[in-house]
């Protein structure tokens, strides 16, 4: 698996090159495209949450796979619910929780070690804190469209940004201490690619490339690999033919929450709503599953 990390990382490096030389793309948000990007390349890396669920019940002997969606889906609306009525406490927690997942999943092959938690946050907090540095206005008219002013305040600073990049390099070198260099080379590789995409792209574009060509599918292949540990490809094909009915349903209700904003707000308002709300509302149930396997073991 190290080798399929390092050429999957090779190919993100390239690119993001490869992006990054278009000028067309720097002012563009393409954002009809990156929600398109995001509901078929970047959300099926967490459409077999309902197989994890079945291993859960297993661990606390139950069988009621209704039981399991119920309390997932509960979730997900109870963030939705939460998002309307607390906007920037559950933003500020969504980008706290989705930093540490990034950094914990993008990393996760190394060997994933507990008690790590705030190493693997600042290893993802760059996916928050470059878009913030290099396009800080257009980053600060996404918080305004999800109702959280961040203008003002001073974690935005570039001092203060700049200190949490520099931050997140030594995290990157921590996690690879003491591994081989094609690892560290890897991990260095992903930390210039995600600089690079978000000094030359827009925010919500790089952020696609990112969570869609980087984060995903380096999941979908942890998972393609658990599903078939002697032969990849048969395991990455058993995995888009599970992940695809989840998929669709999940893109579909994500059309129709667009479909109902797009009456309220402004297109770009609303697909900003229906990416970052759409994907916290699925992120929090889907770190808690994984969580709660982990503790359980």
């Amino acid at each position: 698996m190290n080798k399929i990390n390092f050429y999957h990382s090779l190919f993100f490096f390239n690119l993001c090159i490869f992006l990054s030389a278009f000028e067309f793309l720097r002012d563009k948000s393409l954002l009809i495209l990156s929600l398109f990007l995001i509901l078929s390349l970047g959300i099926s890396h967490g459409a077999l949450d309902h197989i994890k669920g079945k291993k859960l019940l297993k661990i606390f002997n139950s069988k009621s796979t209704i039981t399991f969606y119920f309390l997932y889906i509960l979730v997900g609306l109870g963030i939705i619910l939460l998002w309307l009525l607390f906007p920037k406490i559950i933003l500020l927690a969504f980008l706290i929780i989705a930093s540490f997942h990034f950094g914990k999943e993008d990393s996760e092959f190394i060997n994933y070690k507990p008690n790590q938690e705030i190493i693997y946050f600042f290893k993802g907090s760059l996916v928050i804190t470059a878009p913030l540095l290099f396009h800080k206005t257009e980053t600060i008219e996404i918080f305004n469209y999800l109702n959280f002013d961040v203008s003002q305040n001073l974690l935005i600073s570039d001092n203060f940004l700049y200190l949490f990049i520099i931050i997140s390099f030594f995290a990157n070198l921590f996690i690879s201490f003491n591994k081989k260099m094609d690892i560290k080379s890897l991990l260095i590789m992903d930390f210039v690619s995600v600089l690079l995409i978000n000094y030359f792209l827009s925010p919500i574009l790089a952020f696609t490339v990112y969570f869609c060509f980087l984060h995903s599918i380096r999941h979908s292949f942890k998972l393609s690999n658990e599903l078939n540990k002697k032969d990849f490809i048969k395991g990455l094909k058993e995995f888009i033919m599970k992940a695809m009915p989840l998929t669709i349903l999940t893109g579909f209700m994500f059309l129709i929450s667009l479909f109902f904003l797009n009456n309220y707000y402004f297109l770009d308002n609303a697909i900003s709503k229906v990416i970052f709300i759409g994907l916290a509302s699925l992120t929090f149930p889907h770190i808690l599953l994984e969580y709660l396997i982990e503790k359980n073991e």
